[in-house]
Order: structure tokens, then sequence, then C-alpha cells
């Protein structure tokens, strides 16, 4: 069964991502951390991972989209979707990135 998460990733954030840093003890800081690490933040992309989830975590993960290929924001969604919380979520699981750009 394959279940389809969206992540809006970026600085700006949104109530989820502020919901989700609550939840997951450091999820913001990690995305945060990732985009400065691998991406230029002022540059914008969609990445597609597929992942399993298992014990509400990503593992396996691969990118199966990347509209800015050679920029670095498959590396930062495979760093991001390590602290990406998944709850009681199990099986194959698509997770797309959005990174909005211009920060």
């Amino acid at each position: 069964m394959k279940f389809s998460i969206a992540v809006v990733a970026g600085f700006a954030g949104s109530l989820f991502i502020a919901q989700a840093a609550s939840a997951a003890g450091g999820f913001e800081d990690q995305m945060g951390r990732c985009l400065q690490q691998y991406a230029n933040t002022r540059d914008a992309a969609q990445v597609m991972l597929e992942c399993t989830a298992d014990a509400g975590k990503l593992g396996d993960c691969k990118v199966v989209e990347n509209s800015a290929a050679g920029k670095g924001f498959d590396k930062a969604a495979m760093c991001i979707a390590e602290k990406l919380p998944m709850g009681a979520k199990s099986g194959s699981v698509k997770v797309p990135f959005r990174f909005p750009g211009g920060a």
C-alpha cells in the first residue's frame, strides 16, 4: 500500500512544520541543517522520494524525481527524511518535497 505525504520545505515554515518540529524534537532544525549543507536555499526544487516506513521512521529511501538535478536538493531531501516523523504508517511511501527557494 502506498501513502503520499506532502512536506513543504523552506525556512519560512508552516503550521504543519511547526507542529512536526515539536513532535519530532528538532525536525525543523534538521531541515535547516540539511538545506544549508546540501542545497542553495535561493533556488527552488521539487524532489520525490520513495521510502519504506517502519516503526515511525523512513528507511531505504531513493530519489524517484528531482526537478533540479545536480543542485543538492536530492541529498537535502534524503537528509530531512531521516528525521521526518511517520507515526504508525508502514510500508512503501512516496514523500514529495517542495523547496520554494528565495531564502
